[in-house]
C-alpha cells in the first residue's frame, strides 16, 4: 500500500469496509466501457459504437465511502475463428470465473438469448446483477414488459436494475446493490486512484479508439498500437507510437492522401490524452505492417496478448 493509503485510512476502523472484484459483462457493444467511464466520472477505458473494440481486461477502481470496489473492463463474450478473438473471450471468462460479483450489462432492445448464453458461460454459478442498459432507447412500458420477460430467470440474478448513462440514472442505486454483495475487506488498491493501468496502456486504448472513429470496415479490427517511447517533459510530453496493420494496403489507408487520415487520428487521440493527465502532448504516429498479426500466437504475445 502506498502512503496515500495510510493517509486516507489511519485512525479508521477497517474491519467493517467491504472490498472485491466485479467483473462487467456482456455482448460486445454492450456499453461496458461507457458504463465505467461513468461511475468514475473520467473517461479512461476505450469506447466505441463499433462492436468488440476491448481487447483487455483492465480494472477501474470506484469508492463508495470507505467500500472499494474495482471493476473489471472485459472484451464482449463472442465467439470468433481469429486468434485475437479468441484472446478477448479467454479475457471475459477468466473474469467471470475470478471475481466476485459480476455485473451483466443486457441492452434493453436485447433479447434474451444473450443472457441466457452468459448463464451457460457462467459455470461457477458466480453471483451476478443484471443490469438493463440504455433504456432511454425505449419507452416506459417497453421497459416493464423487458423486465417482466427476464423475470423467468429471477432465481438466477441477485437484482435487476435499469439504468440510462444519457438519463443520469443514479449512481449510488447501482453502486450500493454492489457493494452489498461484496465481501468484508480492507481497500486492496490506493484509494485516490483510479484504474491500475499504466498510462502508457490508457495511451495505447486511446490511439485504438481514434483509429476506430477516424477509420472504416474491418480495418480497425486489424490494427493495434504500440507505445514505443514516453518522454515527460516539464510543459509537455511526448510520445511516440506505432500503428500496427496486417496489409500494405491497410498502411496505405491509415496514412491517407497528404497524410490526412494520420493526422485526424493524432489530433484526436492527442486530444483524449490531453484532457486525461492535464498536460500538453506532442503525439508522433508511425504505421507498420506486420502480416497477419491477428492469427499468429507468437506475434501476438509480443504485443502483449499472453495466452495460457
Amino acid at each position: 500500500y502506498t502512503n496515500t493509503y495510510f493517509k486516507v485510512f489511519k485512525g479508521k476502523n477497517l474491519s467493517n469496509t467491504k472490498c472485491g472484484f466485479v467483473a462487467t459483462v456482456g455482448r460486445p457493444n454492450a456499453g461496458k466501457s461507457s458504463l465505467l467511464n461513468w461511475l468514475v466520472g473520467e473517461k479512461i477505458t476505450m469506447v466505441s459504437h463499433k462492436a468488440n473494440a476491448t481487447r483487455k481486461r483492465s480494472n477501474v477502481i470506484v469508492m463508495r465511502g470507505d467500500d472499494q470496489i474495482v471493476f473489471i473492463d472485459t472484451p464482449g463474450i463472442h465467439e470468433n475463428e481469429k486468434l485475437i478473438n479468441q484472446f478477448m473471450l479467454e479475457e471475459a471468462l477468466k473474469a467471470i470465473g475470478d471475481c466476485d460479483l459480476i455485473l451483466y450489462l443486457a441492452p434493453v432492445t436485447d433479447k434474451l438469448k444473450h443472457y441466457e448464453d452468459f448463464l451457460i458461460k457462467n459455470t461457477k454459478n458466480t453471483k451476478h446483477i443484471l443490469l438493463l442498459t440504455k433504456t432511454d432507447f425505449v419507452t416506459e412500458e417497453e421497459l416493464f414488459d423487458k423486465i417482466e420477460e427476464y423475470k423467468i430467470h429471477d432465481d438466477k440474478y441477485e437484482s435487476l436494475i435499469p439504468v440510462s448513462i444519457k438519463k443520469g440514472s443514479k449512481v449510488a442505486i447501482l453502486l450500493d446493490a454492489i457493494v452489498n454483495h461484496l465481501p468484508q475487506s480492507p481497500p486492496l488498491f490506493d484509494t485516490e486512484i483510479m484504474t491500475t493501468s499504466h498510462l502508457r496502456e490508457i495511451y495505447r486504448e486511446f490511439i485504438r479508439e481514434a483509429i476506430f472513429d477516424n477509420i472504416s470496415d474491418e480495418i480497425p479490427y486489424e490494427a493495434d498500437v504500440v507505445i514505443d517511447r514516453v518522454e515527460e517533459k516539464d510543459n509537455i510530453d511526448v510520445i511516440k507510437a506505432t500503428i500496427v496493420v496486417e496489409k500494405s494496403t491497410q498502411k496505405g489507408m491509415i496514412i491517407g492522401k497528404g497524410a490526412v487520415a494520420i493526422k485526424r487520428i493524432g489530433y484526436s487521440a492527442r486530444k483524449k490524452i490531453e484532457r486525461l493527465i492535464q498536460k500538453k502532448v506532442y503525439l508522433e504516429l508511425f504505421v507498420s505492417v506486420k502480416k497477419g498479426w491477428t492469427k499468429n500466437k507468437s506475434t501476438l504475445k509480443e504485443m502483449g496478448y499472453n495466452f495460457d
